[in-house]
């Protein structure tokens, strides 16, 4: 984990101290038990957080061991993560909640770009945690616009491994396709390809720049 990541991860844990995490949540009185807090198994905690297990303050006083757990390892889903957080309206909480949560959001995201492969657990790829960023109402425009402006080898890697991957046909996508299939974004593929021409993932962005250009034809 790097030096920023461990910065907004402590200070995610400070912000929502106020709220004490609780051994055994109440549940839904209709459709589920009370459910012990079971850290070995957060995901099967996380699809009833805050619906049919618990409130809104249990889910904030697991935001900080969710979040350190989306980070060291692949056994969240981050999109569940990150809906419960909406659905619980989390623009509505004290400014020093929300900022917690998007100074979170962003060092996951500069941490995710500066090494190709991620080492970010829940996010193995740009086009997961972008999906999942997505799910907090905010959209992914800020995050794009970071992209636009890392300018490092595993930025561009990533970058072709999306458009290799995008399906350009699907209409809830069309936000990032018509992000993708900007002018800039071929011309940094087709530089980045000619400063790395000898490196073993040549192929890979000089791939993802063709299909830019069949795209951009079609």
């Amino acid at each position: 984990m790097d030096e920023e990541l461990a910065v907004v991860l402590a200070r995610v844990e400070e912000v929502f101290a106020s709220y004490p995490r609780r051994a055994v949540l109440d549940g839904c009185p209709h459709c589920r038990p009370a459910t012990p807090v079971d850290e070995h198994d957060l995901f099967s905690l996380s699809l009833r957080l805050g619906g049919t297990v618990g409130g809104r303050d249990d889910v904030k006083s697991l935001l900080p061991l969710l979040f350190e757990r989306m980070v060291t390892s692949g056994e969240l889903d981050g999109s569940i993560v990150l809906s419960t957080v909406a659905k619980e309206e989390w623009r509505s909480w004290p400014a020093a909640e929300q900022q917690a949560i998007k100074d979170y959001l962003d060092a996951v995201w500069r941490s995710l770009l500066k090494e190709f492969p991620s080492r970010i657990g829940a996010f193995p790829d740009a086009a997961t945690f972008l999906e999942a960023a997505a799910m907090t109402g905010d959209g992914i425009e800020k995050y794009l616009a970071v992209w636009d402006a890392t300018f490092v080898p595993a930025a561009d890697r990533h970058l072709a491994q999306l458009v290799t991957e995008h399906d350009f046909a699907d209409a809830r996508r069309k936000s990032l396709t018509v992000w993708l299939c900007r002018e800039e974004v071929a011309d940094r593929l087709i530089s980045a390809f000619e400063r790395d021409h000898d490196a073993e993932w040549a192929d890979d962005l000089a791939t993802a720049s063709d299909i830019l250009s069949r795209q951009s034809r079609a």
